[in-house]
């Protein structure tokens, strides 16, 4: 599996070419989360977002569909005893409806096939009122990015769409999607972070 190989040089790649995003959409992300707070996220990888949220909510649950993105975010994690690793498919949640105040799901929608599938499970999940939390890169389309995906897309990551913002909110609104709310971290490949709250 191409995420499992990926897992060692993952964040080796983060920081040398994206570092200023990779750690700042951790932050901003985990603005959104309260002390309370009982979270899942999926497709968390390394745990670039994992550690700054788990640092604020009661309990979380973090999830990946590669074992090896999993043992790297469960080794960055280990002072945290709030948190507890599974592999899970985000299309196919194995938890009861309306669980968690916020669910987070970081750089995932743009490889996925049926993004709406997804979308409808974290939704299922999320307490009304919850919040849904999509941080995605964008301006990949941008051509000083276009090497850069073309790279990792021939290596194995397969990417179903490219977004820059205008593009990004439209897939929200096409999904029926009205109450979101946009923000960017800025920087090499900024990232996009769709913050839908749950009626």
């Amino acid at each position: 599996m191409f995420w499992d190989k990926a897992s060692n040089l993952y964040d080796f790649f983060e920081y040398a070419y994206n570092c200023k995003v990779y750690k700042g959409t951790g932050k901003k992300v985990a603005e959104f989360v309260d002390k309370d707070d009982v979270v899942l996220e999926c497709a968390c990888g390394t745990g670039g977002i994992t550690v700054d949220v788990a640092a604020k909510c009661r309990r979380m649950i973090a999830s990946d569909y590669s074992v090896g993105m999993l043992r790297k975010a469960s080794k960055k994690c280990r002072y945290f005893h709030n948190v507890t690793f599974k592999k899970a498919d985000i299309t196919c949640l194995k938890c009861r409806d309306n669980r968690f105040d916020k669910v987070i799901a970081g750089n995932v929608i743009h490889l996925l096939p049926e993004p709406e599938k997804a979308m409808e499970e974290l939704r299922r999940v999320t307490k009304p009122g919850g919040k849904i939390i999509i941080p995605t890169y964008i301006n990949m389309m941008n051509k000083s990015n276009g090497p850069i995906v073309s790279v990792v897309g021939k290596l194995g990551a397969n990417f179903q769409k490219q977004f820059d913002l205008k593009s990004y909110m439209e897939f929200f609104r096409k999904m029926g999607y009205r109450d979101v709310e946009y923000y960017v971290v800025e920087g090499r490949m900024p990232c996009a972070i769709a913050v839908i709250k749950k009626p």
